[in-house]
Formats: structure tokens, sequence, C-alpha cells
């Protein structure tokens, strides 16, 4: 069962984060830039694999060259540790 994470875990979590990551009431976003769409595109290809690894899916938007990234754990209904690992393993991408 996936946790809800605590004000105070939450405040510790995303201070282990890389820059750009925030949390945004019951959801964790971030948007990247990228020098043209096909950049865009190649990085969201490349997190499907280890969202479909995860079981855990984010929401994506695409806009050209930025794409930005929403977690949250729906069925928790609001941020769970699931959220921040997907987060820092999107973040090494």
């Amino acid at each position: 069962m996936n946790l809800l994470l605590t004000s105070a875990d939450l405040e510790t979590q995303v201070a282990q984060l890389p820059p750009g990551w925030q949390v945004d009431g019951k959801t964790l976003r971030c948007r990247r830039v990228f020098g043209d769409f096909l950049e865009a595109i190649a990085f969201v290809n490349a997190l499907v694999e280890p969202a479909e690894t995860a079981g855990h899916h984010p929401d994506l938007t695409i806009s050209y060259n930025q794409v930005t990234v929403v977690l949250t754990t729906h069925d928790a209904g609001g941020l769970t540790q699931n959220d921040f690992d997907l987060a820092q393993i999107i973040s090494n991408l």
C-alpha cells in the first residue's frame, strides 16, 4: 500500500531532488526545456521504460521543446515515496 507522505517528509524528499522539482498541492512537477522537439520526444521516450518498470506513470505535457512532468499517486490521493523515487530516476535521464 502506498502511504501519503507527511509535510515534513515532503520537505525532506524535495530537498534531495535536483533543482527544478517542486511540490504543487498533491503533485510533484518539473519542466524540462530542450533544444528542439526531437530532443523533447527523446526524453519522453527515455522515461517510458523506467515508468513501466516502476508501474508508476507520470502525466506529461509536451509543448514543442518543453516537457512538463507531473507525478502523483492517484490511488493514494497525493504524494508517496513512489513519486520521489520516479522523480529521481527521471532527473538522471
